[in-house]
Parts: structure tokens; C-alpha cells; sequence
């Protein structure tokens, strides 16, 4: 089976040939450490995730090589040490602030069943490597130095702006461009700049006598270099990065390394938004992803990411998050408790097609019918396996809804699971004896209670807590 992806740079949906079948590359664009990340940073940790998986189903685990990395370089790093460390001296201030926010990351997505990158570099470990790309743009006539600064020389590159199909004077309008009277186009961008007194600081490429550091794109021109070669496969991240980020990694790696492409495919996620607005600290709608985990499971956040296409905005909603939980309750109390993963043929068709999860979706949900209608434990491990294959598991889904449901009751209805269950039995008399004004009665009760009931066609019943 084919797979097809759509790459942004030709804005067409192409079969899949990876440069080397035995070696599948894949580079993903991570997180800035300076900060907990916010749900709008979680969709591209989990879109490529579930590319990360497919591709290992395709070619097998040991022959994809994904490489997401770290920037622990940057002006927000520096802000962010200077303020909540002012005791320390910048360096080991910056030090603890990346250290703990790379931490933090790492739990929060792992609490997104998201597997681990085969490679997660960090910038600062890779500085010679920036800094061998930077001396052989100003030996090609790409780069020039002006006032202890690198700059990137755009002209010197015909084809820049390519992958974001913009104009010059949208480019200029669309990246904010520095005003400085040093550069020779204004489009030109800064591969090293001089260190402020106490910033971290390396000693300087292209005969620069003053220590400095590297700018934001030549940072991961470097790392992917380092870890994918020349060329690599797949790169990705989300639609923000576009302009002027990854165009700017084509110019650096491709003019410093003298090859037709920098990546084969380029693959962009689209934007996220909360409730129909932009997602903005002053609009009151900012959530990270440890402040959602408090309140629903790292599955159900991974679910009602993956509802909606990768390449579609998406509108983040409490209402979106009830939808997904009752999704999973339910796919949960029909799938089988068994967690090795696999792939059916209806479902691999559907993340081949340029990882369209929402039909792979609807197929887990066809998955779900048979099981109702036939009730085979084949169709019930098989909507486990595929579940267990998209990152979802059981045990641990289960588990937090039963603790979840415990605190709804204690702090809502003030009754136990027993004393539920009990006017379900009464209910269940009821219906035998053709009841049915008691039946009927009984259910309004639990409903009052907040508790919705479903009759399952073998004659039980299961009860779940309104949210």
C-alpha cells in the first residue's frame, strides 16, 4: 500500500519514496525550553508522532530515524533565567530554566502516549557544527560579515521563497524584518550575533575576534545536518514555521551544502485555535498542556487532536474534549484488554492517505458497530490493537476514569458507586416486569443525579457521570 503525503513545498499530495528504504529520516522542529508548552505546541508532537508510527509499521522500527530537537539557545531562555534566577550568574540560571522546562516537557507529552524521537538533540550541543555551515556561506558568497554580525545574503539564493510562495514585499511584511543599517538587504538574516555581557557565548566563526551565538535557523540546519546527512526525508512542524524559519533552513543548508533540496518532503500541521479565537494569554484562552492534564486524560487531548485532519485549523473546545472522552469510554467498555499493537488493513489505508485520521477514525468506529451488532471477540481485540497501534491504552484511560469519576460523585451527588448501582438493579426489575412507568422513574432519578445510563443489547447496563 502507498503511502502519500502532502508536501508543502510542491503543494501537492505525492507518493511517499524515502531516499533510502533501510534508513527512513524524519525532522521535526521541538520545543523552545523556556516555558511549559501550550496545547497549540502539542499538535505537532502528536501529528508526526503518529507519522513516526506509521513509517516504523512501513519499514520497520529500526530502519526510521526521527529527530526532533531542543533549542536551548534563545533571547526568551535569557529573559526567562534573568528573572526567576537573579541571584545566579545568567549562564547557570539558563542552565536550571532548560533543564526543568525540558523536563516538564517530557512529562506532558508523555502523558500524550507519544513515543520518544530516536534522536533529541539540543542546539548548544551542535554549535561547531553551526558554526563549519556559517564559514562555508561566507566562503561561497552567501553569507557576509557587517559589525561582529553573520548575515545570510537572500539574493544570493534566486529561488528563496519558494516554499512559502510569497512575494518579496510579503516577505518583508510577513517576517517583521530587523531594521538594521549594517545589512545589505533588508530581507538578509542574521546566522551569528555578538553575546551581551553575561549571555551565553562561543567564540565566533568567520574571523570575528568578539564571542557571540548563533541565530534561531541555523540552529536546526545544523542539527539536522548532523543527525540526517545532507538530504534527509520528511521535515516538519507547524504552519507558523513556514516563514521564515524553514525557508531560511532551505537557504542556509542548501547553499552551505550545495544540494538541489534540503528535505524531499515538507510536511506543515495546521493552526489551533480555542473556542473560535486565537489562542492569546490576554484573551484569557492560553492553557499549556499540564494545565489540561489536571483536568482530562493525556488520551483524550491525543483523540481530539487527532478528530480533525492535520493540514485543517483546528477549534479546541470543552464541548470538542466532552466528545472525545465519551468516544473513548465507549470504544474502551467493547475493545478487548489486550495492548500489543497492530495495524488493520481499513485503518492503514486511511493514515496512508496522507495521515487522514479522521477516516481512520470512522473506521475504529465501524470496528465498534460489529462488535455491538456481532459481539466477536476478534472484532474486540482488533479495535484494542488499533487503538494500542494510535497511542491510546486501556488500562491506564480506565484507571483515571474511575479515580475521575469517584471525585464528580463525592463533590456532585454525594452517592457511592453501590448506592448507583443498586437503583440500577431496581430499574433493571422494572423493565423485566414490563414496569415501565418505575423503569422510567428511576432512570429521571439518575438523571437528576447526573448519572446517564445506556442498555447494552446483551440485556446489561452501564452508567457513566455526566461531565
Amino acid at each position: 500500500m502507498e503511502l502519500t503525503l502532502y508536501d508543502t513545498l510542491t503543494r501537492a499530495k505525492r507518493v511517499f519514496t524515502p531516499l533510502d528504504p533501510a534508513r527512513v529520516r524524519m525532522y521535526v522542529c521541538g520545543p523552545t525550553v523556556y516555558d511549559f508548552a501550550h496545547i497549540g505546541n502539542a499538535r505537532p508532537v502528536i501529528v508526526f508522532d503518529v507519522l513516526f508510527r506509521l513509517l516504523r509499521h512501513l519499514y520497520g522500527a529500526d530502519h526510521v530515524t526521527y529527530v526532533r530537537n531542543i533549542t536551548d539557545v534563545d533571547d526568551k531562555i535569557n529573559a526567562r533565567a534573568a528573572k526567576d534566577y537573579p541571584e545566579l550568574q545568567l549562564n547557570e540560571a539558563i542552565r536550571r530554566v532548560t533543564e526543568q522546562t525540558e523536563q516538564q516537557f517530557h512529562q506532558d507529552v508523555d502523558a500524550l502516549g507519544c513515543l520518544h524521537p530516536t534522536i533529541e538533540p539540543r542546539a548548544t550541543e551542535h554549535i561547531e557544527a553551526m558554526k563549519t555551515l556559517i564559514e562555508r556561506l561566507v566562503a561561497a558568497g552567501c553569507a557576509y560579515v557587517a559589525e561582529e554580525h553573520v548575515l545570510f545574503s537572500v539574493p544570493s539564493m534566486p529561488d528563496y521563497g519558494r516554499l512559502s510562495k510569497r512575494s518579496l514585499d510579503e516577505m518583508i511584511a510577513g517576517s517583521r524584518v530587523e531594521v538594521a543599517p549594517y545589512k545589505r538587504d533588508p530581507m538578509d538574516f542574521v546566522l551569528w550575533k555578538p553575546s551581551k555581557p553575561g549571555e551565553p557565548a562561543w567564540p565566533s566563526p568567520a574571523g570575528i575576534a568578539t564571542p557571540g551565538r548563533p541565530g534561531w535557523h541555523i540552529e536546526c540546519s545544523a542539527m539536522a545536518w548532523q543527525h540526517l546527512g545532507e538530504t534527509f526525508d520528511i521535515h516538519g512542524g507547524g504552519i507558523d514555521l513556514v516563514f521564515p524559519h524553514h525557508e531560511n533552513e532551505i537557504a542556509q543548508s542548501r547553499c552551505a551544502l550545495h544540494t538541489p533540496v534540503m528535505a524531499n518532503y515538507w510536511l506543515h500541521n495546521g493552526f489551533l485555535q480555542v473556542e473560535g479565537e486565537k489562542m492569546a494569554k490576554s484573551a484569557g484562552n492560553f492553557f499549556t498542556i499540564r494545565e489540561l492534564l489536571a483536568d482530562w486524560h493525556g488520551q483524550i487531548l491525543r483523540f481530539n487532536m487527532l478528530r480533525t485532519h492535520y493540514r485543517q485549523p483546528i477549534d479546541w473546545t470543552e464541548s470538542g474534549l466532552e466528545q472525545s472522552w465519551a468516544t473513548l469510554e465507549d470504544w474502551w467498555s467493547f475493545a478487548a484488554p489486550v495492548s500489543r499493537p497492530a495495524l488493520s488493513q481499513t485503518v492503514l489505508a486511511a493514515l496512508s492517505d496522507d495521515l487522514n485520521t479522521p477516516k481512520a477514525i470512522a473506521e475504529l468506529h465501524v470496528m465498534r458497530n460489529r462488535i455491538s451488532s456481532a459481539g466477536h471477540d476478534d472484532h474486540a481485540i482488533e479495535l484494542a490493537q488499533n487503538l494500542a497501534f494510535l497511542g491510546f491504552d486501556r488500562e491506564s484511560f480506565l484507571a483515571w476514569e474511575a479515580k475521575k469519576k469517584a471525585e464528580i460523585l463525592g463533590t456532585s451527588s454525594g452517592l457511592d458507586e453501590a448506592a448507583i448501582e443498586k437503583l440500577i438493579d431496581a430499574r433493571n426489575a422494572a423493565r423485566k416486569a414490563k414496569n415501565f412507568k418505575e423503569a422510567d422513574r428511576i432512570r429521571d432519578e439518575l438523571k437528576a443525579m447526573s448519572i446517564e445510563l445506556e442498555d447494552k443489547k446483551d440485556g446489561t447496563t452501564v452508567w457513566k457521570v455526566k461531565r
